[in-house]
């Protein structure tokens, strides 16, 4: 008899808009079937306008992060300038290449804006960078991507991109195992960043 591998299961969203960037995560936190938590967080903050959206394991979520924002607070103040989101998406590759033979399980996106600029970078748990427009992480990404790739385009804004992003969220939750119990969002753009909860209807 074989045994269902425990699994952290997510669906993990980020996109590049005009003006700004979507950051979304659904709350539960599950391994395989077995639900630990209805209100997981798996978004972060790191500067004024740079968040992290993750899947995996909450706690490594937390340490990563928490060491990320660390950093970028040094580096703000040695350098007198702010992080850009290419530097701390480096940063944050180096802190799980540095761990990749006991790496943090977690899959990671950043986002924010850097001289008004919006990028988006994602990172697996060794640390591989990759620039996109678009991503999604988690055991929900296969279904949500169908989603993004069939409506999304750069000149989307955020307003615009809000409900697509919503909308991919609530397919994977609709057939994924591991997703569910609400959504988290983050809108990143110049004026700073804004976090909210909506209610699907």
């Amino acid at each position: 008899m074989s045994r269902e591998p425990y699994i952290p299961g997510a669906t993990t969203i980020g996109m590049v808009c005009k003006g700004g960037v979507l950051l979304a995560s659904e709350r539960r936190y599950a391994y395989g079937s077995f639900v630990m938590s209805k209100s997981a967080k798996k978004l972060f903050r790191i500067t004024d306008k740079i968040g992290v959206a993750c899947a995996g394991i909450v706690g490594d979520m937390q340490v990563l992060t928490r060491e990320a924002r660390a950093w970028m607070s040094i580096y703000q103040y040695e350098r007198e300038r702010q992080a850009t989101v290419k530097n701390t998406a480096k940063l944050i590759s180096n802190l799980l290449s540095s761990r990749r033979m006991f790496p943090y399980l977690a899959e990671t996106i950043i986002a924010g804006l850097s001289d008004g600029k919006p990028e988006l970078y994602v990172l697996d748990p060794i640390g591989s960078l990759l620039p996109d427009k678009f991503a999604v992480v988690g055991t929900g990404a296969p279904i949500a991507i169908g989603v993004l790739e069939l409506d999304y385009n750069e000149g989307l804004s955020v307003d615009e991109g809000e409900p697509l992003l919503l909308r991919a969220v609530k397919s994977a939750i609709a057939r994924d195992i591991s997703s569910g119990d609400g959504v988290d969002l983050m809108i990143i753009t110049e004026q700073g960043i804004r976090e909210e909860t909506p209610r699907f209807a």
